[in-house]
């Protein structure tokens, strides 16, 4: 009998929080006797490595002095990464990044950067070096999905979209992130008879629109409803100073915007506990983490309708144009003016949230991984 195979996880481009937590879930669900591998090796920068929990069958990789910059990542992961996953027995490596430049076979690649293949979205940062980053990275991306032996999407949504950039590939999947286990441990969806205090969670960027959600709140002030925004995120550049812009002419006397800077994703369990009113105003998406986390703690919820989050939240709240701050203001003021009808939401999004589950995204790659495998190898045989 064969023995089982062992996988490599290729996460040296996993930094920013979504990535992350995608690795820790998945390894933390993960086991030899239920996925049909004999051991994972993992490649990350240090401080992922120190945050993912030792198991007697994973053998964790430093990336080292290389990690220093971005083009001494990208030199080892193109040209020393294959021979260390060589030296290390991998069967078959799972990049977890689409930007990844590493050429192992076999390989899976999975998505998780919408930015550079939404179409509009680009045309928000004006000529210059963010424009020319996302340009290449969308030429990078498409490659590195391309040359892929299979290839994970997170959404529907985003396998359409990107697919139009890279043509038909033969092999992939959706599968969608999971949550962590503490959102979808919060209490029932309580139901609720006033609903006064708005949360979004989310750094400034171009297509977060976050100014919108403040001039909407004032109209909705204007008409008598005494709503509190809180904007959770932080960030720089000319979409934090709109939004400071959009603050000073809406509410110059901080009567009813809160700004807070990035918080520890520990703590975000407590703002959610505090909010009355989720709101989700993003144009451009993979797969909206907060929003899931948002749906698990129970709270009603008004959403953009742009890109896969109708396809998340689907009958679990209401809708808005995230780029019109009417359209904005009337999703908001359905919630706070039909109570009855806000906690129904509320009950049916953490409904719908209990089924993303790391121990299910989990069992769906690993499953992937191993049918890529078979797959590869009948191609050779093939051959």
């Amino acid at each position: 009998m064969a023995m089982p195979p062992v996988f490599g996880i290729n996460a040296c481009r996993a930094r920013s929080g979504g990535a992350v937590a995608h690795v820790i879930g998945l390894i933390e669900q993960s086991a030899p006797e239920r996925h049909g591998f004999s051991a994972l090796h993992l490649w990350a920068f240090d401080d992922l490595l120190a945050r993912v929990p030792d198991r007697p069958w994973l053998h964790k990789h430093s990336t080292g002095r290389w990690q220093a910059s971005v083009g001494l990542e990208l030199f080892w992961e193109r040209f020393l990464l294959p021979g260390e996953a060589r030296r290390a027995g991998i069967d078959l490596l799972f990049n977890v990044d689409a930007g990844s430049v590493c050429r192992f076979r076999p390989s899976v690649t999975m998505s998780q950067d919408m930015l550079p293949f939404e179409p509009g979205e680009m045309d928000r940062y004006p000529a210059g070096k963010a424009r020319l980053r996302l340009e290449t990275l969308r030429r990078l991306q498409a490659a590195a999905l391309r040359h892929a032996d299979g290839t994970i999407f997170l959404t529907r949504y985003s396998a359409d979209r990107i697919g139009q950039v890279t043509g038909p590939l033969p092999n992939m999947a959706v599968i969608p992130h999971g949550i962590d286990q503490r959102f979808l441990d919060m209490g029932a969806a309580v139901a609720r008879e006033s609903l006064r205090a708005c949360l979004y969670i989310s750094n400034a960027a171009p297509y977060k629109h976050q100014w919108h959600v403040v001039e909407a709140i004032a109209q909705l002030r204007a008409e008598g409803l005494p709503l509190r925004l809180t904007l959770v995120g932080g960030g720089s550049g000319p979409a934090m100073d709109r939004l400071h812009a959009a603050v000073a002419m809406h509410d110059p006397q901080g009567a009813f915007v809160t700004l807070k800077p990035f918080v520890p994703h520990a703590e975000i369990p407590e703002l959610l506990e505090r909010a009355e009113i989720f709101l989700f105003a993003s144009s451009c998406e993979s797969m909206p983490v907060t929003l899931l986390e948002g749906m698990a703690a129970g709270l009603p919820i008004a959403c953009s309708e742009r890109g896969p989050m109708p396809d998340i939240l689907q009958d679990g709240g209401t809708f808005f144009n995230p780029e019109s701050p009417a359209s904005i203001a009337n999703a908001v003021g359905a919630l706070v003016c039909n109570p009855v009808e806000s906690n129904a939401y509320a009950a049916r999004a953490k409904a719908i949230a209990q089924s993303f589950s790391w121990q299910r995204c989990a069992d769906q790659t690993f499953d992937f991984l191993l049918s890529t495998l078979e797959r590869s190898h009948g191609e050779r045989i093939a051959e």
